[in-house]
């Protein structure tokens, strides 16, 4: 009987003992192709040699020093690195050790620069409905996903929410990509007047939103709009690249395609690759000049920021990705997997929408795709395709409550940077075996 205490306590979980590539491998001799990256984290792999050799280097120098007493040679190069392939304005790096660390850090930011300048009459944070930020309790209110806040909710600070850039769901027929992206946005400028325009600290989202709708992308100049709309009201844009961030989308930054730059920024996942927990905030030159010239510190902090070993993975992992050109295959192997999902499922009874960039790719499920119905929450279909998918030696991220928190279902795909043309045929052969199976299952 096991001690812990997993995610589903009446689920029996295979051993992993083992991966290589783009598979994993358990107790039992099976393998499986990490479609998925776990959630969308597995950039290069598992086992990949020259991480594990600048890990094994940096645990022989140091394994741990508190920030408190030390900075570290790992931390500051990873933090240069990144500061400088940065979008424009970011100057400053916070390492932390993962994403919902890093949007709570990134909300007392935004918090602390305003009170730093002297206008501590800001206290909303608006976001968008059917985004996923952390499960902490800071990021669990930023965020939009109604299934992991429910029960949740009375220890929840106040947040205020308006609709995803969701075409599928929420653009009209008739309704040009610009006309929908103007009255999307515009939903963010009706919310800050109501607030009181002085009033907001700041707007978050998700670049391209991932586990809790399927690989959402924005259309035409959605987040131009929105960023001018940030400006208007001195408003701090915090975009959340935790999980379509570093190459993902096929730029080492998803803005990058939106041509904006957001005040500050979070990573993590793709960061280290899985071989180390760390996160990341990237923060503007506006907002640590109002630190260093107001209380002189950043009031907020825990015991494994800026760990040795991690900072050492992540920039190992980053070191691989532009050595080896891996955004370049990100765009091919992802344009490739685009090609093989419409080939299999553009026709497909019940799959409504194929969407997503470079290797973050999302299937979403419907029982008709006339009327775009989805399947009732009670089938959960999701969770039946997560079963055949594994017992077909393949991992994807399926999900529920795609449309509301309640209805809905989808599958992420998130491959590692990796990835080659026959395993992009390997996946998504299984993937279409998985979900026919699934949908056959459901009792008449």
């Amino acid at each position: 009987m096991t001690r812990i205490l997993h995610r589903a306590i009446r689920t029996a979980l295979p051993v992993a003992v083992g991966g290589r590539g783009v598979e994993l491998f358990d107790a039992d001799g099976n393998a499986y192709i990490d479609a998925s990256g776990g959630a969308a984290v597995s950039c290069l792999g598992h086992g990949h040699p020259d991480v594990l050799a600048s890990m094994h280097a940096q645990i022989d120098r140091l394994a741990y020093a508190h920030t408190g007493f030390f900075t570290s040679e790992a931390a500051e190069e990873l933090a240069d690195r990144l500061i400088a392939e940065a979008p424009a304005g970011l100057s400053h790096a916070y390492l932390v050790c993962g994403g919902s660390e890093a949007i709570e850090a990134a909300l007392k930011m935004a918090r602390q620069y305003f009170v730093e300048k002297g206008e501590p009459q800001r206290r909303h944070i608006i976001a968008r409905r059917q985004s996923y930020h952390g499960n902490t309790l800071g990021a669990l209110a930023a965020g939009g996903n109604e299934w992991r806040r429910a029960q949740f909710k009375p220890l929840l600070i106040e947040t205020h929410h308006i609709d995803p850039c969701y075409a599928y769901r929420l653009q009209d027929g008739s309704e040009s990509d610009e006309a929908y992206a103007a009255r999307a946005a515009q939903q963010l400028e009706d919310k800050i007047l109501e607030l009181g325009a002085g009033e907001v600290i700041a707007f978050v989202a998700e670049t391209v939103v991932g586990a809790t709708s399927g690989a959402v992308p924005p259309v035409a100049d959605y987040f131009k709009r929105i960023r001018a709309i940030c400006d208007r009201y001195g408003v701090l844009l915090i975009l959340d690249e935790v999980m379509c961030g570093m190459g993902r989308t096929g730029t080492l930054h998803a803005c990058e395609q939106e041509g904006v730059a957001p005040d500050i920024m979070t990573l993590a996942k793709g960061l280290g690759g899985g071989y180390q927990p760390i996160g990341a905030v990237l923060l503007s030159r506006n907002i640590f000049e109002a630190f260093a010239n107001g209380s002189g510190f950043f009031q907020h902090g825990h015991t494994y920021m800026g760990h040795p070993m991690a900072a050492a993975a992540a920039l190992a992992v980053q070191e691989v990705v532009r050595r080896d050109n891996l955004l370049g295959n990100v765009v091919a192997m992802g344009d490739l997997l685009e090609h093989r999902l419409l080939d299999r499922f553009g026709n497909h009874h019940h799959v409504g929408d194929i969407r997503g960039r470079g290797l973050f790719r999302g299937i979403e499920l419907v029982a008709d795709r006339a009327t775009k119905q989805p399947f009732g929450p009670d089938l959960k279909l999701n969770a039946r395709i997560k079963k055949e998918t594994m017992a077909r030696g393949l991992m994807v991220y399926p999900m529920g409550g795609t449309i509301d928190g309640r209805l809905g279902d989808h599958v992420l795909l998130a491959p590692p940077f990796i990835v080659e043309r026959e395993d992009i045929d390997r996946i998504v052969d299984r993937l279409g075996a998985a979900i026919d199976a699934a949908i056959d299952g459901i009792p008449a």
